[in-house]
């Protein structure tokens, strides 16, 4: 992970979190450790929550709990009261700032622990699901804190949502079914820049997509690119395998399954296990053979059909895989720590205008996105152009045309 080596090598010189305490609420990866590490380089005082009980990797928890400046509140597998109770134990420490993966974290800070928002500078949020409740927390007046959204980085969009999560969720599904994609009938529910990555990974590994949208823009976009587009209830009888990036619930529910062809496979690509309404499928159920490979769960329904359920209907590339490469978190995490030195520049008056900005939801500075691309770029051996002078005033002006 260069990027975020270079990052370290600077906050070590700068120190943009001395004196500082940050919670963390992220998938407990030999990824994140590297943003640990970099964030304590920096001067911070790190305590780290899992997101995902069952991305939790318990030796890299183990391992990071034995750094200096770091404390770790994870278990692989754990229930959701523990989950939760692990939550509460980081923001015990009383934060300055906070970094979160699906709003769980800023969630419970401010509806349990609303004492502790006042001396909070800012966050950031590294999932589209995370920032969709950020921004309905920001409308009802409920967001105490500026948070930046990394999801909406344009080298966010592009590094880790399209190309990382595009290749890690048919990785994930690899990995549970040991299936040929190619020649099978796929339905990619949501045509989002996940979506949109899922959906060209596995056209690319030979898969027939059929793309489903609520979005008229998105669905153009999809059959623009040459996918076919249905609505979901057309779809589902020929799916062979459907994968979910909507970050809505109940994407697949009772008429779905009804409606699914014998040995299909179920598969959720959104931060919450709620796309996949795993209550009903189980209440259809006749019978349920559980890891008839490992992360697939058989459901037998009442007329003998079989539904292969992977990863528990969570994130499947977390779960069942390695989530995405060590070289898309190294662009991920290298923006949201940049973000956060940011915000912690002076809080949240940093961010703009003073305390109009409390309780915002920011988009990416964009030169935080042109820092990283740049350093990637770097990291690759890839050099790029600059502007001449001329060039520079050319495009600064508005007197000159043709």
């Amino acid at each position: 992970m260069p990027v975020l080596g270079m990052l370290r090598a600077d906050f070590a010189e700068q120190r943009p979190f001395a004196g500082l305490t940050i919670a963390c609420c992220l998938h407990v990866t030999a990824e994140t450790a590297v943003l640990i590490r970099t964030l304590t380089a920096g001067g911070a005082q790190v305590h780290l929550a899992a997101s995902n009980p069952l991305s939790t990797q318990d030796d890299i928890a183990a391992a990071l709990a034995a750094e200096p400046g770091v404390t770790v509140q994870a278990r692989s597998g754990v229930d959701r009261a523990t989950y939760y109770e692990h939550i509460h134990r980081v923001l015990d420490y009383g934060p300055d700032l906070v970094m979160d993966d699906g709003c769980d974290l800023v969630n419970t800070l401010h509806e349990d622990r609303a004492e502790l928002t006042g001396r909070v500078r800012g966050g950031s949020e590294a999932t589209s699901s995370g920032a969709a409740r950020l921004r309905r927390m920001a409308v009802a007046g409920s967001l105490r804190f500026p948070v930046v959204v990394a999801e909406r980085s344009a080298i966010g969009q592009i590094v880790d949502h399209k190309y990382g999560t595009g290749q890690s969720v048919l990785d994930g599904i690899l990995r549970a079914t040991n299936t040929l994609v190619a020649g099978k009938t796929v339905v990619v529910a949501g045509f989002g820049p996940c979506g949109s990555g899922i959906a060209e990974r596995a056209r690319g590994l030979g898969a027939q997509v059929i793309v489903t949208e609520v979005d008229p823009v998105r669905a153009l976009g999809a059959l623009l690119q040459g996918f076919r587009v249905l609505p979901m209830s057309a779809a589902i009888p020929l799916a062979e395998l459907v994968i979910t990036a909507t970050g809505s619930r109940d994407v697949l529910s009772t008429v779905g399954f009804a409606a699914l062809p014998d040995g299909a496979m179920l598969a959720n690509a959104g931060h919450f296990d709620v796309e996949i309404d795993v209550a009903a499928l189980a209440a259809l159920a006749v019978e349920v053979n559980r890891g008839v490979r490992p992360y697939a769960d058989e459901y037998v329904l009442a007329d003998g059909r079989r539904l292969i359920l992977l990863a528990e209907g969570r994130v499947v590339n977390l779960v069942a895989g390695e989530g995405n490469p060590a070289a898309v978190m190294d662009t991920s995490f290298a923006v949201q720590a940049l973000a956060l030195a940011w915000l912690a520049d002076a809080g949240g008056e940093r961010a703009g205008d003073g305390a109009a900005t409390v309780g915002r939801v920011l988009n990416v500075p964009e030169e935080i996105d042109a820092r990283v691309a740049s350093l990637t770029l770097a990291s690759l051996g890839t050099r790029i152009d600059t502007l001449t002078k001329e060039q520079r005033r050319y495009l600064e002006s508005w007197r000159q045309g043709s």
